[in-house]
This record gives C-alpha cells, sequence and structure tokens, in this order.
C-alpha cells in the first residue's frame, strides 16, 4: 500500500515542481497552428512520447535511479541529457522544472537531495528533470518501473493541461486525450539496458519551442 501512496504523491500534479509553467513546444505548436483537439493532441503527446519521452528522459531517470546515489555518476547523465536536447527553450525548461523538484525534496529532507543541489551548484551537473526525478525518487523508496510509470503520465499529462490552459480543447476531451497514451506510456516504459544512449529527435517541436521563445506574448515560459 504504501508503495501505491508514494506514487500517488509524486504524480500529483499539486506536487511542488514548478512544471505547471512550461507547455513543453505545445503553446509553440499552437502558435504554427497545429491541430490540437482531441485526435491532434493525441499524436502530438503520442510523438513526444515515442521520440523524446522513451530515447531521452525515460533512460536518464532509469540510470540515474540505478545510480543509488552516486553523484559522479548522476553528472554523467544530466551532461548526456544537456547534449541531447538541441532546443534551447527546452533544455532550459527542463533544468528550471528539475531544480523546483530538487528544491522541494531538499525541503523535504530526501536523503542527499541537498548534495545533489550542491553539485548542480559546483557546475558538476545541469538539474535536468528526469535526472533529478530518478535521483530523488530512488532515495524515496520508488522502485524504477513505478518510477518511469509516474514519469510518463506526468509527462502527458502536462502537455495535455497545457493544451487546455491554451483553450484548445476542454477538460473532459483532455481526459480522454490522456487515456488513449496510457497503453503507449505502458508499451514505452520496459526497462533498458545499462548501456542505452540518450537521444532525441523532434525537429518539429524543437522548432516550434525555438520560435514560441522570441514570441511577445505567451503564457508559457518554454
Amino acid at each position: 500500500m504504501i508503495d501505491l501512496l508514494t506514487v500517488l504523491q509524486h504524480a500529483d500534479s499539486a506536487f511542488p515542481s514548478g512544471s505547471f509553467a512550461f507547455s513543453n513546444g505545445i503553446e509553440g505548436l499552437a502558435a504554427m497552428n497545429a491541430a490540437l483537439d482531441r485526435t491532434g493532441l493525441q499524436n502530438v503527446v503520442t510523438m513526444f512520447l515515442r521520440h523524446r519521452w522513451a530515447t531521452s528522459d525515460r533512460i536518464a531517470l532509469a540510470l540515474a535511479h540505478r545510480s543509488s546515489g552516486d553523484l559522479d555518476r548522476v553528472g554523467e547523465i544530466d551532461f548526456a541529457v544537456e547534449a541531447a536536447t538541441l532546443a534551447e527553450p527546452l533544455r532550459n525548461g527542463s533544468k528550471r522544472n528539475g531544480n523546483a523538484l530538487l528544491a522541494a525534496h531538499v525541503r523535504l529532507q530526501t536523503p542527499a537531495a541537498a548534495d545533489l543541489r550542491a553539485l548542480i551548484g559546483d557546475g558538476k551537473a545541469h538539474g535536468h528533470l528526469p535526472v533529478v526525478q530518478g535521483f530523488v525518487w530512488q532515495a524515496r523508496g520508488m522502485t524504477e518501473a513505478n518510477a518511469i510509470a509516474v514519469s510518463g503520465y506526468s509527462t502527458a499529462a502536462g502537455l495535455i493541461a497545457a493544451a487546455v490552459r491554451l483553450g484548445h480543447i476542454g477538460a473532459v476531451e483532455a481526459q480522454t486525450a490522456l487515456a488513449s497514451v496510457l497503453e503507449t506510456i505502458a508499451d514505452l516504459s520496459a526497462p533498458k539496458t545499462p548501456d542505452a544512449e540518450i537521444e532525441s529527435f523532434m525537429p518539429w517541436v524543437d522548432a516550434a519551442a525555438s520560435r514560441h521563445a522570441r514570441a511577445h506574448l505567451r503564457l508559457f515560459a518554454s
């Protein structure tokens, strides 16, 4: 029971992570007139899950989780995420989200969270979101499989919530869109080998996020 409750606590959108300020490219896609109705949004989220989350975030999270608090290893993983995130707005958003999540865990006195923040302060890590997630969730006793599930769900839910806030889809339709990608998250959540490479290829989203960063009016930071 405690395992389930821990998952629910960290998957809750009310957990202070700062993610509400970022659309991860959704606002940029909206500005480019991308279809963000239920079907269009489902396609965008599926693309993001397959070509960003599964190949980069999920792997980084799993490797950070397996590091068991080895800060040097965590730093290496973090720099690999930095190199694989080509669009600066998405790169900065990942670091801001990760550092916000880490700050919450420092205040919660999660084991070694303060040590990771010191490592970032020394320039030996960046604090990318999936790396921080893997590190702190392992420290809170979450299994790797559960951590991956929370990450995938949170990624999809965050993208869809951004579309709701932008007025492109209603709250009920949003839940239908979210339910439609749960099987994709489950299919993509299989463990990866320790030598799996962190990579990402989403040129359309990268271009939209970069264009969005230069917009005069915007609701989200990225």
